[in-house]
């Protein structure tokens, strides 16, 4: 209750009159260690962002400024999921119905490798974290990452209470109705089993799934945070009518 009021106090302010409303972002603390996190629900118009006219969007800004030729606005965002050099998806991607790159399910080297990784999908505000080996199809929107954090209230079994593999640490978990998502980024460095407790233990969610350990970002206005750094692959964020 105490976490849903912080929300609420955080996105009413920004409510004015004929405007959609911003999405409620808040900071929290979980054994000591920061976190933001950035709530959505079916009434939220959440999408992918990869490509322009000019090649990848690659940051928030350029994301923005194409919104804005529509009268939008991204109300937050964050980085979504693993890409190559040339910032194309390593995984499954797609866009408004489009699969612009197909799902990978065989184990492989580093953190996408390590099974089970997961799509991260949703349709008309019905979000889902699958396995990617049982990924059935037919979402609007899919990002495929791993490894999960969370699957079906279990820890990922390779992740370690100790281990010194630290990180700033972004991802996404779903509630069992598939009513919202939560998306969350560690602002100090976090191994994946604190992570993957983050998800489960403070925010009660059932099934998460890593975004990246090595370049997380986040966008949320409302709280002042803009993140800059070297350009992305493929970015998450909610679409509101511009200011």
């Amino acid at each position: 209750m105490r976490r849903l009021l912080a929300l609420l106090a955080l996105a009413l302010p920004w409510l004015l009159p004929g405007q959609a409303a911003a999405t409620a972002c808040a900071r929290e603390s979980f054994e000591g260690v920061p976190f933001t996190i950035c709530e959505v629900t079916a009434a939220d118009d959440l999408r992918l962002f990869l490509a322009g006219g000019n090649g990848t969007y690659g940051n928030f800004r350029a994301v923005d400024q194409a919104l804005a030729a529509q009268g939008k606005q991204l109300g937050f965002a964050m980085n979504a999921g693993m890409y190559h050099r040339d910032r194309s998806p390593v995984g499954l991607y797609v866009e408004d119905g489009r699969e612009l790159h197909p799902i990978v399910t065989a184990a492989g080297p580093g953190n996408f490798g390590l099974l089970p990784n997961g799509v991260f999908c949703w349709g008309e505000g019905d979000f889902r974290i699958w396995d990617s080996r049982e990924y059935p199809g037919g979402c609007r929107y899919a990002t495929q990452s791993g490894p999960m954090l969370l699957i079906g209230g279990k820890l990922h079994p390779r992740f370690l209470k100790n281990s010194d593999s630290t990180y700033i640490r972004n991802g996404v978990g779903v509630d069992a109705e598939g009513s919202r998502a939560v998306f969350a980024i560690s602002d100090k460095a976090v191994n994946f089993h604190l992570f993957a407790r983050f998800f489960r233990d403070h925010l009660g969610l059932r099934d998460a799934l890593y975004f990246d350990g090595n370049i997380s970002r986040l966008y949320a206005p409302a709280l002042g945070r803009h993140d800059g750094g070297f350009a992305m692959g493929p970015i998450v964020g909610t679409v509101i009518d511009k200011d």
